[in-house]
């Protein structure tokens, strides 16, 4: 749905099943933003945001959660304090998903 949304939107868009994957993913191409949920199978979301921001430091990042083990503020704080741009507590509308994307590069930066 992410996926769709954003390309709808014109933007262009790469997706990893897992945070392996995404992590190879970042690795080989460059990207402006990376949509991260933060619990994934293989290397969850506060793994790929770590590295996100020790490697890439310029990349905007959205993570978001629907929870899990604690609830899912706790886990968006901890991806806020990693370094996320902007969290989207699960479920969230399009709309919110698309403000979040805009907020991360400004017009009139």
């Amino acid at each position: 749905m992410i996926a769709r949304v954003l390309s709808e939107a014109g933007h262009r868009v790469d997706t990893a099943s897992d945070g392996a994957i995404a992590s190879r993913l970042i690795a080989a191409r460059d990207f402006d933003l990376v949509v991260t949920d933060v619990i994934m199978p293989e290397r969850d979301g506060m793994q790929v945001i770590s590295e996100l921001r020790r490697k890439h430091p310029q990349v905007k990042i959205i993570a978001m959660s629907g929870g899990g083990h604690v609830p899912r503020e706790h886990y968006l704080k901890m991806a806020r304090g990693l370094g996320a741009h902007a969290v989207l507590s699960k479920p969230f509308a399009v709309q919110e998903l698309l403000a979040a994307v805009a907020s991360a590069f400004p017009a009139d930066a």
